[in-house]
This record gives structure tokens, sequence and C-alpha cells, in this order.
């Protein structure tokens, strides 16, 4: 990843939702998907974001015109990926953004803490992904060292003025509750108080064993009682 910003023209766009009433809670927006992500968990549903093209498949001119448009019909602009915080050109393209009139948001899974506390200033809300407690997160993610990352972009999350929401998608082959519990400890503990469970989905998702383990009851209603009690909001999403 350059450490050099790049005007928003630049940005590599994979894909825009017009209208979303669930990527930025209480608010209606439009999603941006920012190609290239160096993480593989095995249940990520937009696997063919993970690959950063030479030329993006959207041109942000387009989809800056997109925004333009849906002025008085969606509150924000969430700012999703992959990894968005991985394009030089974010900074750029949120600051259009705003000049519109919208509110700005951004999901992202921390692996990258500088550039993320460079571009939370500029942001309204963040929606951050935590993949498993900090000890098993390398056999979520795939990659070494991982959690490192993280747990600094947590910190800076929690550090800025952005409202946020910590999340985590969990599945059964993958965290047992007892997992849950201990992570939603830990996340309690460095000061977060707004929490999502959500179930992985088999939609998209390529890995085979994942999609053949169900996840019915799961997780189970004792443990979303204890998790429920940690945090000011909490949510589980069937997703």
């Amino acid at each position: 990843m350059t450490n050099t910003a790049l005007p928003a023209s630049r940005l590599k766009v994979g894909g825009v939702t017009a209208f979303s009433a669930t990527d930025y809670p209480g608010k209606l927006s439009a999603v941006v998907f920012v190609q290239g992500c160096p993480w593989r968990c095995g249940y990520c549903h937009n696997p063919h974001l993970q690959t950063r093209t030479e030329h993006s498949p959207l041109a942000w001119a387009a989809v800056i015109s997109l925004l333009r448009r849906r002025v008085g019909l969606v509150d924000a602009v969430v700012f999703s990926g992959g990894e968005p915080t991985l394009d030089p050109a974010l900074a750029d393209a949120m600051h259009e953004a705003r000049a519109l009139g919208l509110g700005i948001g951004l999901h992202s899974a921390g692996m990258y803490p500088r550039r993320l506390a460079e571009v939370l200033p500029l942001v309204d809300w963040v929606g951050l992904d935590v993949k498993a407690g900090w000890q098993g997160y390398d056999a979520v993610t795939g990659v070494n060292d991982s959690a490192r990352h993280a747990r600094a972009s947590a910190q800076a999350v929690l550090a800025s003025s952005a409202a946020h929401e910590f999340r985590t998608t969990v599945h059964p082959g993958l965290h047992t509750e007892a997992d849950i519990l201990a992570l939603a400890q830990s996340l309690s503990a460095l000061g977060v108080q707004h929490y999502a469970l959500q179930v992985a989905r088999a939609t998209g998702c390529a890995d085979e064993q994942l999609n053949a383990t169900a996840t019915a009851g799961y997780p189970g209603a004792e443990l979303l009682a204890q998790v429920s009690t940690l945090f000011e909001t909490f949510t589980l999403r069937q997703v």
C-alpha cells in the first residue's frame, strides 16, 4: 500500500448500492464498495472485491454523479469493501462526498491502523469488524500478526470522535460460544459501547466446509443474554 494520498478520481470502486437501510445504523445511505483486501476470511461474502484490478471497474466521476442525485434521498454514504482504508484515494473521495452534504460512514476491518487514523476525522460513523479474540485472529484472517493491527485500529476508533459499532461475524466452525463471550468481555473492557454479532451466511462464501455447517440456534440464547449486558447497545444479525 502506498503512503501517498491520491485524488478521488483514482479510487478503485468495485460496486455501488444506491440505497441501503442497514449499512449505517439509523440512517439511509448509499454504499461505495472499494476494491482490495489482503485478508482471506473463510466466510467472506465479497471475495470478488479482494483483488485490486489495474483499472477501476466504476469511474469515480460516475459514482459522485450518482451520489449527487441521491442527495435528499439518503443521509449518508458508506465506504465499504473490500477494505477501503487500503485505497490512498479514500480521503479525497470522502471530502467530495461530504461537500454534497452527505454524512460519511466507514466499514473497516482495521488492518491499516495508521491510514484508518488519518481518515477518522472525516468520518461520522465507523463500523469496525473484529474478526475474533486477539489470540485467534490469524486463524480467521489467514494472515500472521493480524491481531496487532486490528487492536491498534480498535483503540484509534475509541479515541476518535466518530460514532462506532464494533461487530463480529461469527460461525460455529470458527468461533465457539466461549470464544465469543471472551471476545465480548475484552471489547467491553476496552470501552466499546455498541456491539453486534453477525451470523455468517453462505451467500458468496467459497468455503464449502463452512457452508455445510448448520448455524441454526447459534449463538445460543444464554450466551446472547450474557453478551447483551456488556454493552450500551447489542444487536444480533442473521446476515
